[in-house]
């Protein structure tokens, strides 16, 4: 069952959230073709929590998860992303953010002219601190993790839809980031390998204590949620924040 979302002070007033938007805005295009995007955008999301943000197509969810992604810099309000005001944020500000996100989207991206693990280990060869660590030792141990131990040396191009998820998974949380942010991972699964797929995501999540924010309009999965947020129109709806019920 899902509740409407009431504040119970279960985040203390000192906690400062790691994903942060006050009167956000977002516009695309100029002059008399500007089009607004998002509107008098309000969120805070706390260290820890699985958010699931959903809504009608176009609605602005993968422009809001882009600009707290870093991959586009925030145009109008505030938009803090671990402390970083991204409001006008420099090219090298955005490359800096990033290190500390992982990224999961439909299209799960893997290098077909590369095994899982190389895919996976790629992801730890953008740390320099990564660099005196036995970093094929930590991809693999992330590829066990989501249940590839069986598929270490594939090549991408012969796993299934739900394993190549898997690797982009594992990819995403090798480095252990603060923040994960992923955009319909399970658009092109069925509906046991998205539920894995999820499941495993939540799991080693919670486990590494990061935060997810999952863009879908798959209704199966809106249960792994802490709190669901609905957008429509470029906006949040006016009591947006919800949560499951135990």
């Amino acid at each position: 069952m899902i509740q409407t979302w009431q504040s119970d002070q279960s985040h203390s007033t000192a906690a400062e959230p790691v994903i942060s938007a006050r009167q956000l805005n977002h516009y695309f295009g100029s002059g008399e073709l500007r089009k607004q995007a998002l509107f008098d955008i309000n969120l805070d999301i706390y260290a820890g929590e699985i958010i699931i943000m959903t809504g009608p197509s176009g609605s602005g969810k993968t422009t809001l998860l882009t600009l707290m992604g870093g991959l586009r810099s925030a145009q109008e309000g505030s938009l803090k992303i671990l402390g970083q005001e991204l409001h006008d944020a420099s090219k090298q500000q955005l490359t800096q953010l990033r290190c500390n996100i992982g990224y999961i989207f439909q299209a799960h991206n893997l290098l077909t002219f590369l095994t899982a693990k190389q895919n996976v280990r790629m992801s730890l060869e953008l740390h320099e601190e990564m660099f005196d660590r036995d970093i094929d030792g930590m991809s693999v141990a992330m590829l066990n993790a989501v249940g590839l131990q069986q598929r270490v040396d594939y090549y991408a191009d012969s796993l299934s839809g739900g394993q190549k998820q898997r690797v982009a998974i594992a990819r995403a949380l090798v480095s252990q980031p603060k923040i994960v942010l992923a955009d319909e991972p399970t658009a092109a699964l069925d509906k046991k390998s998205g539920r894995d797929a999820v499941e495993i995501m939540q799991k080693l999540a919670k486990e590494q204590g990061c935060t997810i924010l999952l863009v879908t309009h798959d209704n199966r999965i809106l249960d792994i949620a802490d709190r669901i947020v609905y957008m429509e129109d470029g906006r949040l709806a006016d009591n947006p924040e919800t949560t499951i019920a135990d």
